[in-house]
């Protein structure tokens, strides 16, 4: 089973560590990134770094392993593969994170949500609220990556805990430093408060004329 520095030099091997200038999700900037895709691409790396994450919460017996779209939940259903549990996702709406497709939560019912990398967690408490509503339990957080101390309850499982700078965009030393700014991922850009930033819908393109 991995252990840490393993798991970090694999990280490093498969170029999942990027160093530049980058916005992240939550609208901060950082000089470090993590793409996690360049791990979660090969199956065999994914199941190597779940199975610590499997084994810590073994003993835990949780009921149901959730994570979100998209990366979470590609690791959810491998740590849900190792322990032989069933998984689900939510999916986010404009009232924050929602059970879709037939998914169904019920009271007590013991949870365990699983991430790829945490920032500022405000993911996993936003999966959090929506497990909570049902009237299940959130059992413990585990995930791959955490890039720093996270105030969360229950206090994340991490397989590497780094402690990676990030800033917000008005006091972003990189800025003042003018290194071009790299958006990665597909989620939407927020502002410092965690809403989402409006964005120009879409121009759309004319169809062409049927032919003759």
């Amino acid at each position: 089973m991995l252990n840490r520095n393993e798991a970090l030099n694999l990280l490093r091997e498969y170029k999942a560590i990027l160093e530049g200038h980058f916005l992240l999700t939550s609208g901060r900037h950082s000089g470090i990134y993590v793409e996690k895709f360049r791990l979660l691409e090969h199956p065999e790396l994914t199941a190597q770094f779940a199975e610590p994450i499997a084994e810590h919460f073994r003993e835990a017996d949780p009921d149901l392993v959730v994570g979100p779209l998209t990366g979470g939940i590609l690791v959810a259903h491998e740590v849900g593969k190792l322990l032989g549990k069933p998984i689900a996702f939510p999916e986010r709406s404009r009232d924050g994170m929602e059970w879709r497709r037939g998914f169904q939560l019920h009271e007590g019912q013991r949870v365990l949500i699983i991430e790829d990398v945490i920032t500022t967690g405000k993911t996993i408490v936003e999966i959090e609220d929506a497990v909570l509503r049902t009237g299940a339990q959130v059992l413990g957080i585990g995930c791959l990556v955490c890039r720093g101390k996270i105030d969360l309850q229950p206090q994340p499982f991490a397989v590497v805990s780094m402690n990676l700078a990030s800033f917000p965009a008005d006091r972003c030393p990189l800025c003042k430093k003018n290194i071009p700014l790299e958006k990665r991922g597909t989620r939407p850009e927020k502002d410092e408060g965690g809403r989402v930033k409006a964005e120009e819908p879409p121009h759309e393109e004319e169809s062409p004329p049927p032919e003759a």
